[in-house]
Parts: structure tokens; C-alpha cells; sequence
């Protein structure tokens, strides 16, 4: 298994085309809650999968990562669409270094989970703090928008045992709604789709594409969501 952190901060050019194979998934997040004029924060941004498209509509984003690479890589993509309603700052998901009441929206993509699932030492603990962070800085009225993977290499969802724990205490405990999308990768050819799948995920999968000269790589997603009061 590669080693992730390592990635974050040594691969990030490459972690983006990565992601850039999969689809835009903003549409799922405004049927939500709509972001247009809205104040969003976007944490464990990564290279902006999310932080890019929302910022085209919202008022202002504030995009947060643990790894400054991969903001530069968001930042520069920010930059050549010309949008200037945009900040970054390099932070965890605890503490956050966010004025309280301050946002409409908190998204978080493919992020908390590092922090929280139950290889994590105090695991549930850690999804306290985070939960608890993201209330503070939303304002009276706002939504907090969870995605996550259910699931790459298989057409239905499928939920990894170190991550069970932790989805079921979003909507046991944590009272979030929840649904799930198709977040399928489309290669421009087998070749790079061995490579890629081998560059961040199992052997096993990277092998299964290499051998079936998979174009599409399949990959199902969690959509988790709460409207405070």
C-alpha cells in the first residue's frame, strides 16, 4: 500500500491528474445545499477537487490541508481561472484556524477519515473534536457536507471494516443524512490507468486493471450531510 502522507506531500502534481480522471461531483453538493454567494470553507482541500468548482459560484472559500504541496496545486488552478474570492491556510481538521460563525457551508472531501478511523488511537474522540469544530464555525442555518469512498474497484458500495465505525456514528450518533454516488475513473488509456491506480491504491487493484486492460476503474462515494439549527 502506498504511503499516503508521502504522496500528499512529494506527489501532488500526479495525485491531481489522478483525481481529475474522476467527475465533477459540486452538482451533488448544491442539490445539498446551493453555495451560490455563499461562505465556504473546504477542508482537507487537497488540490481542489472541490474548492475550484465552488469557487466559480461562492462568495468566498477558504481552502485547508495538512499538506502546503497540494494547496499550491489548488492555488494555481484558482489563479489561471482569474477568481479572487479564494484563501488557503495550511491547518489539520483540529483545531481550526477559523473565526466562529463565519461560514454558511463547511464541505470536507475524502479527508476526515484519515484522522478518524479506527486504526486512529481515539478515533471517535478525534470525530468528536472535528464534528464539534465544524459547528463553531458555521453560522445559525449552515450544513456540513461529508464525502468519502465507499469503495474503489467495486460498482456498489462497499464499506472498508477500519471505516464502518465511523459512518455509522455520523448517522446513528451524529444525526447526518446520508446517500451514495458513482465517482468512476475514466483513463485516456489502459496504460494510464495501471499506472495511476498503482500510484495510490493496492497492488491487488492496480494488478486486476493491468491484467483486464481496465479503462474505467469503478469507485463508489459517500455523501453525508447535516443542517444545524
Amino acid at each position: 500500500m502506498p504511503d499516503h502522507h508521502v504522496i500528499y506531500e512529494q506527489e501532488a502534481d500526479t495525485y491531481d491528474r489522478m483525481i481529475s480522471r474522476q467527475p465533477d461531483v459540486t452538482s451533488e453538493i448544491a442539490d445539498i445545499r446551493p453555495f451560490a454567494q455563499l461562505d465556504v470553507a473546504d477542508i482537507g482541500a487537497g488540490t481542489g477537487r472541490l474548492t475550484v468548482p465552488i469557487a466559480r459560484q461562492a462568495r468566498s472559500v477558504i481552502a485547508l490541508d495538512a499538506s502546503r504541496a497540494m494547496l499550491r496545486v489548488a492555488e494555481a488552478k484558482l489563479t489561471q481561472l482569474g477568481l479572487h474570492n479564494w484563501q488557503t491556510i495550511v491547518s489539520p481538521h483540529v483545531p481550526l484556524p477559523l473565526a466562529s460563525g463565519a461560514f454558511d457551508l463547511i464541505v470536507a472531501g475524502w479527508s476526515l477519515s484519515y484522522s478518524v478511523h479506527a486504526d486512529v488511537p481515539d478515533g471517535p474522540g478525534k470525530l468528536e473534536q472535528a464534528l464539534t469544530e465544524m459547528q463553531r464555525v458555521l453560522r445559525p442555518g449552515g450544513t456540513i457536507i461529508l464525502l468519502e469512498t465507499l469503495g474503489t474497484g467495486y460498482e456498489t458500495p462497499h464499506v472498508y471494516a477500519f471505516l464502518q465505525d465511523y459512518y455509522t456514528a455520523l448517522t446513528e450518533e451524529y444525526g447526518f443524512s446520508h446517500k451514495w454516488i458513482r465517482t468512476d475513473y475514466t483513463f485516456a488509456h489502459a496504460q494510464e490507468a495501471a499506472e495511476l491506480t498503482r500510484f495510490f491504491f493496492d497492488e491487488e487493484l492496480a494488478k486486476r486493471v493491468d491484467d483486464q486492460q481496465l479503462v474505467r476503474v469503478p469507485e463508489c462515494a459517500g455523501i453525508w450531510w447535516r443542517h444545524m439549527e
